[in-house]
C-alpha cells in the first residue's frame, strides 16, 4: 500500500513538474517586476490555485455508512481536476498591468493560462523613463487536468462516528518539482441512527450521514534567477546574494457534505452534495534581479534592482457549491473507490484501499 501511495503521487507531481518547467517561467514572468509579475503569475496559475483547491477536497467519503468502533480504512486516492473553457485563457489588458509592461503586437492580448493552449504573446518591459529594457514570451499552457493526491487513514469511534486522518509527510521530488507534503483531518457521523436506533437498517434501508474535513497541503521549490547577461547592478546598494530564492506554497481546502448510500452485496454507490472551498497563500521569496534601467553614463549599460520577496499570492480560489457520485467496491479487506463531482471545477477521484 505505501509503495502504491508513494508511486501514485510521484508520478502525479513527476507529470505536474515536468509541464510546468517552473524555473523558465518565473524567469519570464520576473522580468515585468514585482507587482506585474504577481498580477501576471495570479492569471496564469488561477486554474492551477483552483484545481489543487478541488483535488485536495475530494475523495473524503465513499459511503455513508461510519465504522464501528475499531474498524479502519487505509486508502490512497488521487484526483483529476478538469479547467473548464472559462479559464483556459486571459486577456493580458483586463489584469491591471502598469504602462511599463505592454504586448509586443496589440492585436494580440489574449494569453493561455497553464490550463489553456496554443501559443502565448510577447510582452515588452520598459522603464519609467519609457526605455524598452527588455521583453519575454508569456508562458504557454500545458496542463488542463491537476492531479492532487490524497493519502487516508478512518477509523471508528463511538456513537456512529468516524475520524478521518490524511498525512504525507514531504517527499522531494527532485531540483525541477520541488517537494510536497500533506495533513488533514476529517469526521463523519451518521445522523440517521441518531434517530431510528439500532434497527435503522430495517426500517430504513439507507445509510446517511454529514460530514467535514480540512485538509493542508504545501510545496516548496528551490529556484535560481540570475542578471540578464550583461546587466550590472543599479548602484552598490542592490544585494547580490541570490542564493536564498525559493517558491512556498500553501493550500487549505475546507470540505462539508451529507452523503446518502445504499449497500447492495459488495456494492455501495453513494451520493453526496455539499460545500467546498479553498484558500491560496503562494510566495516567490528570496532576492531576485530585476532589470529596471538603462545608465546613460556607461554607453547605455541595462541596470538591475534587487526584488526580495517580489510575488505574493493570496486569495480565496474556491468557494462553490459541489455535488457527487460514486461507488465503493468491498472485496473481503480490499477496496476500490471511484466517483465523480461537480462544481466550480469538475473532477473525478480513484483509488484502493483496505480495511476491516
Amino acid at each position: 500500500m505505501n509503495k502504491f501511495s508513494k508511486t501514485l503521487i510521484t508520478a502525479g507531481m513527476l507529470l505536474l513538474g515536468t509541464q510546468l518547467q517552473a524555473q523558465d517561467y518565473i524567469s519570464a514572468l520576473i522580468k515585468s517586476g514585482p507587482a506585474d509579475a504577481t498580477k501576471l503569475a495570479n492569471a496564469y496559475l488561477e486554474p492551477l490555485f483552483k484545481g489543487f483547491g478541488t483535488g485536495i477536497n475530494s475523495g473524503w467519503n465513499n459511503t455513508a455508512k461510519t465504522k464501528s468502533l475499531l474498524g479502519f480504512d487505509l486508502r490512497a486516492s488521487v484526483s483529476a481536476v478538469f479547467t473548464p473553457s472559462s479559464d483556459k485563457t486571459f486577456d493580458i489588458t483586463k489584469i491591471g498591468l502598469s504602462n511599463n509592461v505592454r504586448p509586443t503586437d496589440a492585436s494580440r492580448t489574449i494569453a493561455p493560462t497553464i490550463g489553456g493552449s496554443g501559443a502565448a504573446p510577447q510582452i515588452a518591459v520598459y522603464d519609467d523613463q519609457n526605455r524598452k529594457v527588455g521583453n519575454f514570451t508569456l508562458p504557454s499552457g500545458v496542463l488542463s487536468v491537476i492531479p492532487a493526491p490524497q493519502i487516508q487513514l478512518t477509523a471508528g469511534l463511538v456513537y456512529h462516528t468516524e475520524a478521518s486522518l490524511r498525512y504525507m509527510p514531504s517527499i522531494n521530488f527532485g531540483s525541477n518539482v520541488g517537494s510536497i507534503s500533506m495533513i488533514g483531518f476529517g469526521l463523519k457521523h451518521n445522523i440517521l441512527q441518531d434517530f431510528v436506533g439500532k434497527t435503522a437498517d430495517k426500517i430504513i434501508p439507507i445509510d446517511l450521514a454529514i460530514s467535514a474535513g480540512f485538509t493542508q497541503l504545501k510545496y516548496h521549490l528551490p529556484v535560481s534567477v540570475q542578471p540578464d547577461q550583461g546587466v550590472q547592478p543599479k548602484d552598490n546598494q542592490q544585494n547580490t546574494d541570490f542564493s536564498n530564492q525559493r517558491v512556498d506554497g500553501t493550500f487549505n481546502g475546507f470540505n462539508a457534505e451529507v452523503i446518502v448510500s445504499k449497500k447492495i452485496l459488495f456494492f455501495t454507490p453513494f451520493a453526496s452534495v455539499g460545500y467546498l472551498s479553498s484558500h491560496t497563500n503562494v510566495g516567490l521569496l528570496g532576492n531576485f534581479p530585476i532589470t529596471t534601467g538603462i545608465n546613460n553614463i556607461v554607453q547605455q549599460q541595462p541596470t538591475y534592482t534587487t526584488f526580495t520577496d517580489p510575488v505574493s499570492i493570496k486569495e480565496q480560489s474556491i468557494s462553490s457549491a459541489k455535488a457527487t457520485l460514486g461507488f465503493e467496491l468491498n472485496l473481503a479487506f480490499f477496496r476500490f473507490y471511484a466517483a465523480y463531482t461537480t462544481s466550480q471545477y469538475q473532477s473525478v477521484n480513484a483509488g484502493i484501499g483496505f480495511g476491516l
